[in-house]
């Protein structure tokens, strides 16, 4: 869809007035322009959902508002096959849950069977009937029952098991690689001149250089598109590639825009929510991107953050988005065209990998580790064999 911006009129403006009045971030009012209160409203919404923001409503805005017309305890909430239950009440029982100590996985706003399975657990432990599904009977005891923990520990904890119980070796891991963009949607092109390139065409070259040293370290990988596909997937589509392959990891490239050339920097992100809750190992993951890329390339450290954007929102492994630099900075750009550079961009993001799969207690100092090596301990492996 087009996305509904300033000075756009219709009915799409007036329903999206609609649900922005609804959340208390639009007085009421009548009329179907979409003008600066309505643009300083969506940014409002944007920024509590963990979504870009642009004060544009586009797909992934408009689904994120249509979720939030959903209140918890509004409606029963079950778990519906083949089409599962979506929405804000779904996302906040999800979270509920979660600081109450139970396994929901993601908070992603669906009712799936591993909330319904969460919910049962709690109905059984409270002397309900264990339906799973999310009625006011489970309604009344969810609001007489305090938070047993904040801040989703037992998630961390059942994650980090994850991870400790699967080994430090990267061998037989399936990681699948994301170059965004694609098709119809160049991303951001630069201008033109000797160092023209499009975001789509250089995030599949980065792409494409990860695969072969995550290959050449034993890991399986699959890239959600080739260099010149006819579509560009929507992000939803990318995830439930993630999920059919079972991928221990998820990682999807990017380059960032600015107006302002002065602009730079790498920029890494994981899931997470505006009240704190995220996924531990993702966001772990994405520290560990940042901190390498920093080191190895001199980037700008430009943090980490959470989002809640439906790339990092429905994978079910530990996902993140690198932005590695800004084609717009003519510095970042002149790095990026260099193959050299791109190289140490990928060893970076090997390197994070490995450490991922290290226990904490055996982490080793950033900028460290030696991919070379991780070659070379495949290939005498296979020698002895």
């Amino acid at each position: 869809m087009r996305p509904i911006r300033p000075g756009d009129r219709g009915p799409a403006v007036t329903e999206i007035r609609t649900v922005l009045t609804g959340l208390d971030l639009l007085p009421p009012s009548t009329g179907d322009e979409f003008d600066g209160a309505t643009e300083r409203a969506v940014r409002a919404f944007q920024q509590s959902r963990g979504l870009s923001i642009d004060g544009r409503v586009g797909a992934e805005t408009w689904r994120a508002l249509d979720a939030a017309r959903w209140r918890l305890g509004a409606r029963t909430l079950y778990h519906a096959v083949p089409e599962p239950l979506t929405g804000e009440d779904v996302r906040s029982l999800q979270e509920r849950l979660l600081e109450m100590g139970y396994d929901v996985g993601h908070a992603d706003a669906i009712y799936g069977i591993r909330t319904s399975r969460a919910v049962a657990q709690f109905q059984r432990e409270v002397g309900l009937k264990p339906d799973g599904s999310c009625g006011p009977h489970t309604m009344g005891a969810l609001r007489r029952l305090g938070r047993k923990v904040v801040g989703g520990r037992p998630q961390w904890l059942r994650e980090s098991d994850a991870i400790r119980q699967s080994g430090p070796t990267l061998v037989g891991r399936t990681v699948v690689i994301d170059p965004g963009h694609g098709g119809t949607d160049p991303g951001v092109v630069v201008p033109d001149g000797p160092l023209r390139w499009t975001e789509a065409d250089l995030v599949h070259d980065l792409a494409s250089r990860l695969e072969g040293r995550l290959a050449a370290a034993g890991v399986r990988v699959q890239l959600t598109r080739g260099p010149a596909p006819q579509t560009c997937l929507p992000d939803a589509d990318r995830a439930q590639l993630a999920n059919s392959l079972g991928a221990d990891v998820f990682i999807s490239l990017h380059t960032d825009e600015h107006a302002n050339p002065e602009a730079d920097g790498v920029a890494t992100y994981h899931y997470g929510t505006d009240n704190g809750v995220t996924s531990t190992t993702g966001e772990r993951l994405a520290g560990l991107v940042q901190r390498e890329i920093v080191a190895r390339t001199g980037l700008r450290d430009c943090r980490t953050h959470a989002k809640a954007w439906d790339l990092l929102r429905l994978t079910r492994m530990p996902a993140v988005r690198v932005e590695v630099g800004y084609l717009t900075s003519p510095r970042d750009r002149g790095r990026l065209v260099d193959p050299r550079f791109r190289d140490r961009v990928v060893e970076a993001i090997v390197a994070a990998v490995q450490r991922m799969y290290f226990p904490v207690e055996r982490d080793v100092p950033t900028g460290s580790i030696d991919v070379s090596e991780l070659r070379a301990v495949v290939a005498a492996g296979a020698v002895v064999d």
